[in-house]
C-alpha cells in the first residue's frame, strides 16, 4: 500500500499533462485555421509551423499524457475497487469517457488540419476548447465534494460557467469584430 500514494501521484501528474495539451492543442488549431486564409507565402510559412507545434503537443505530450493517466488510473481501481462501489466515481467514470471521446474528436480535427482539411471555423475553435474545461470542471468537483447534495450544487456551478463562457466568448468575438488585432 505504500506505493499507492506514488501511483495517484503520477496519475494527476498525467491528468494535468493530458489537459495542459487539451486545452492548448485547441487554440493551435485556431491559429492554424486562420493562418490558412492568410495570402502566401504567409499561409504556407506560419501553417507549416503550427502544424508542427501541434504535431510536437499531441503526440510527444498529450497522448502519451493521456495513455498514462488511464493506466495509473486503473492501477488506482485495482488497489481501491471499493471506489467502484460508490456512485460519484460512477459519474466520474462517465466524465472521463466523455474526456477520452472528446479527446479522440480532437484528435480527428488535428489529423484534418495537418492534411490541410480545413472544415471549422476558428469561431468554432474557440468553442470546442472549453470542451475539456467543462469536464475539468465536473471532475474536480466529484472528486472533492463525493456526496450527491453537493454535486448537484457543483453541476450547478458547471452550468454558471458554461454561462459565462458562452457570455465572455461573445464578448470576445465583438471585440474582435471591432479589432481584428484583438
Amino acid at each position: 500500500m505504500e506505493y499507492y500514494n506514488y501511483i495517484k501521484a503520477l496519475h494527476l501528474i498525467f491528468v494535468i499533462t493530458w489537459f495542459a495539451g487539451l486545452f492548448y492543442i485547441p487554440r493551435l488549431f485556431v491559429y492554424q485555421i486562420e493562418a490558412f486564409h492568410k495570402p502566401s507565402p504567409e499561409k504556407e510559412i506560419l501553417g507549416d509551423q503550427l502544424k508542427l507545434m501541434a504535431k510536437r503537443l499531441w503526440y510527444i505530450i498529450t497522448w502519451p499524457s493521456a495513455i498514462l493517466a488511464v493506466v495509473f488510473a486503473i492501477l488506482l481501481l485495482v488497489i481501491m475497487p471499493v471506489w467502484l462501489q460508490q456512485g460519484w466515481m460512477h459519474v466520474k467514470l462517465g466524465f472521463v469517457v466523455l474526456l477520452i471521446i472528446y479527446h479522440l474528436k480532437t484528435h480527428q480535427f488535428f489529423k484534418q488540419l495537418q492534411r490541410d482539411e480545413v472544415t471549422k471555423t476558428s469561431n468554432f475553435m474557440r468553442l470546442w476548447n472549453e470542451g475539456a474545461t467543462f469536464i475539468l470542471f465536473a471532475v474536480v468537483f466529484l472528486v472533492i465534494l463525493k456526496n450527491a447534495m453537493n454535486w448537484i450544487f457543483g453541476v450547478i456551478a458547471i452550468f454558471v460557467l458554461g454561462a459565462l463562457l458562452m457570455l465572455g466568448f461573445k464578448v470576445y468575438k465583438r471585440i474582435r469584430s471591432k479589432n481584428p488585432r484583438a
